[in-house]
């Protein structure tokens, strides 16, 4: 901020005078409501800026002072909270070691990690205090014994299928048969009817889950979009400058040793990417058309042959679920009960390495290739869980089947007597693999791989060398585990504890993999570019299970003879009838009216002209952002100020125009 008069200038004509500017600016910041800590001027000039707001003399009314006071204090424990959440955040040492030695591209894996741990616990939390509490605290009364179904099946067995033929406690805990009468899945949970009950831990059990699926999406869609008004402002093409990092990135306040070298590797990290996206833009810039073509074509080459291989696999997955439930009397269904979890962790394993290699053949950029091979990872992964999925439904609820138990009572009661223990226990098998094969490649794979790339020398060794640690690999393996977990909220409602406690391994296992055991990518990615892409990846998985739970829900018919919805055609029948039961006659109508097309059509109208001015508003800020930045480039002409300095021959110096540096010039 600069006094009136301090800079001499030619005025030209329709220029206010420097005096009127200076005090149009005076009033405008007295007369401003910002704090003035917040303003971009020196202390000095901020003392000068309080000073007009407050002349001395003046007394200024209580409740303003006390109001200032108030925001005060509340700005003072609001960052005292925040270094305190800092201090105590879970793995923030950790997660710096690793930020700083391999880059914020692995370290997004980790923080992506921590996030999902903090998602089963809040799902977990929700689902003791609206169901696991009430129902240890109320006792609600006993339903009675349990229906005695006479079922005309074709055959001569009559028993829920999964007997073991091997009495082995180790092998109950992995297929879930110790836990079948415990609160772990749904047919451990009985009360009475509605009527003798104050509290309803019917409606409490079914809403349960659908609370945790939308604190789950609006968790992920908050930290999903927590980026983009600041890409939207910087551009897609923005970069920091690179004098910039070189002349602020250290940090004097270190004093440790450690710290300094991980400082050093974080810095270096970030100028390998950056001269790496620079090299790659200018190589852009000098592709003719025929290279882009070619470009384009290899492109496409490469995704057909991974959607032909995605194909192959969904359809392996099908036929291993649908042998392993058709061949229940084999003397080998010990085998069969893990052949489905079998099948998909062994299309899921060699998946991603087959997309990697074919992906990397094309020499794409970084960001491209973690962003494409997580995209068909995304497709294989979440595909062979529908599958799963499907198959699991044709079987016990003849989905595209016809078959006489399912007529009369509408699933599969021959075979599945309580089917939804059925399926929970087969996404708690899924889940006990998938947590098991992690240890099995962390301690049996890479960790021998690592040992002997170590110990023995020779062109094998030095070729074959440590394991990279894939990004896209590992986020897909714990977006599949957490789908699973979602899929199995309604069955087996522990299971995001189960779930919390692999993640929590997890971590320290893939920690230890990579400081110890594994080697980072000779080609460093910005994080900012994929944990968008990471968070686009959980919602497909959420929608993906959120589809089935919602059919279950509301048309499938409840199994006869265990759980909490035996007298009910579908889960779903317990609101109508708690609505009419608690509510008036008029608090039903209003429920009946916002149920109906009459209500529904006009809230979509609305809905749909309140997205439209969002996407107007949206597209007239991007123009406004456009041409803001256009302005920045400052012009010297008759209008504004003058060089005084002479040209090279004694004449005036011409107008010269001033602008910002583009990316590419720096």
């Amino acid at each position: 901020m600069l006094p009136p008069g301090s800079v001499p200038s030619e005025r030209a004509p329709g220029v206010p005078e420097p005096e009127e500017l200076w005090e149009a600016e005076m009033e405008r910041l007295r007369c401003s409501g910002a704090p003035v800590r917040g303003l971009p001027y020196a202390m000095m000039d901020k003392r000068l800026i309080w000073q007009l707001r407050e002349p001395a003399g003046v007394q200024t009314l209580r409740w303003q002072r006390w109001q200032r006071r108030r925001q005060t204090v509340e700005r003072r424990l609001r960052e005292a909270a925040q270094r305190l959440a800092r201090g105590l955040g879970l793995w923030e040492a950790a997660l710096y070691e690793i930020g700083g030695l391999f880059g914020t591209g692995i370290r997004s894996y980790f923080t992506f990690l921590r996030f999902l741990l903090l998602l089963n616990l809040l799902s977990l939390l929700l689902t003791a205090s609206f169901v696991l509490l009430p129902l240890a605290w109320l006792r609600p009364p006993d339903p009675g014994p349990a229906l005695n179904l006479t079922l005309q099946c074709p055959g001569s067995r009559q028993s829920q299928p999964g007997v073991l033929r091997f009495h082995n406690q180790l092998w109950h805990v992995l297929t879930g048969r110790a836990f079948t009468n415990t609160y772990l899945f749904y047919g451990a949970y009985r009360v009475g009817p509605e009527s003798s009950s104050v509290y309803s831990i019917r409606l409490a059990y079914l809403l349960s889950p659908l609370a945790c699926l939308l604190l789950c999406f609006c968790g992920t869609l908050r930290r999903m979009v927590k980026g983009l008004p600041q890409k939207t402002l910087l551009g897609q093409g923005y970069q920091a400058p690179l004098s910039a990092k070189v002349f602020s990135s250290w940090d004097f306040c270190i004093r440790v040793q450690e710290a300094a070298i991980i400082k050093k590797h974080e810095i270096s990290n970030e100028f390998k990417v950056e001269l790496e996206e620079g090299r790659r833009f200018q190589l852009m810039q000098q592709q003719t058309r025929a290279q882009r073509a070619c470009h384009l074509l290899s492109y496409l080459r490469v995704n057909i042959l991974i959607g032909l291989l995605v194909v192959g696999a969904i359809s392996a997955i099908f036929w291993a679920t649908k042998y392993s439930q058709d061949n229940k009397e084999e003397s080998l269904f010990l085998l069969l009960q893990y052949l489905p979890p079998g099948v998909i962790a062994l299309v899921n394993f060699l998946g991603p390495l087959l997309f990697t290699f074919l992906v990397q053949l094309e020499n794409y950029p970084p960001n491209t290739e973690v962003n494409l091979t997580l995209m068909w990872c995304v497709v294989l992964k979440l595909a062979s869980l529908g599958m799963f999925s499907f198959s699991l439904g044709q079987t016990i609820l003849c989905i595209g089947r016809d078959k006489t138990s399912c007529e009369s009572y509408g699933y599969n009661a021959c075979d599945y007597q309580c089917w939804e223990n059925s399926v929970g226990e087969e996404l708690y098998k899924l889940s006990i693999f998938n947590f098991l094969l992690t240890v099995a490649f962390a301690f049996l794979v890479t960790l021998p791989r690592r040992l002997l790339v170590d110990r023995l020398s020779g062109w094998f060794w030095a070729w074959l060398e440590r394991e990279e640690f894939l990004v896209p690999k590992n986020v897909l393996d714990i977006v599949a585990g957490q789908t699973v977990t979602w899929m199995g909220l309604f069955y087996c409602p522990l299971l995001p504890l189960l779930n919390s406690v692999f993640l929590f391994l997890t971590f320290y296992i893939k920690k230890y993999t990579l400081l110890k055991n594994s080697r980072a990518s000779s080609r460093p990615f910005r994080a900012s570019s994929s944990t968008f892409f990471f968070q686009l990846v959980l919602l497909l998985g959420l929608l993906l299970a959120a589809v089935p739970l919602g059919y279950v829900v509301s048309s499938i018919h409840s199994s006869w003879d265990c759980g909490l919805f035996t007298n009910y055609s579908a889960p779903w029948q317990v609101v109508p009838e708690l609505v009419a039961l608690g509510l008036p006659p008029i608090g039903q109508r209003a429920l009946h009216y916002l149920g109906s097309h009459a209500f529904s059509f006009p809230l979509l109208i609305m809905l749909s002209l309140v997205l439209t001015v969002c996407i107007s508003q949206t597209q007239a800020n991007a123009r406004a952002i456009h041409r803001l930045r256009k302005q920045l480039v400052w012009v010297v002409d008759a209008a504004g100020l003058r060089s005084t300095c002479p040209g090279p021959h004694g004449t005036p110096a011409s107008t010269r125009r001033f602008r910002f540096p583009s990316v590419a010039e720096l």
